[in-house]
């Protein structure tokens, strides 16, 4: 599912200790990894590095809220 080597998940400083109502991400062989940090099992939306990319700009600059 995420290629060879298991993701190495992160979670925002912000979530707080118990980690909140967050995602965690990954960066994969594939790209992106994103899941719920309340779910981990759970669905698990996976991004190109350029799509990655293209969010975290939009949202960066207002044109995604």
């Amino acid at each position: 599912m995420f290629g060879i080597d298991a993701p190495s998940w992160a979670t925002s400083s912000y979530s707080g200790e118990n980690g909140g109502n967050c995602v965690e991400v990954a960066r994969t062989e594939l790209g992106i990894a994103v899941r719920d940090s309340k779910d981990r099992e759970g669905a698990c939306l996976r991004f190109t590095a350029e799509a990655w990319r293209g969010l975290i700009d939009g949202v960066k600059g207002g044109d995604i809220a």
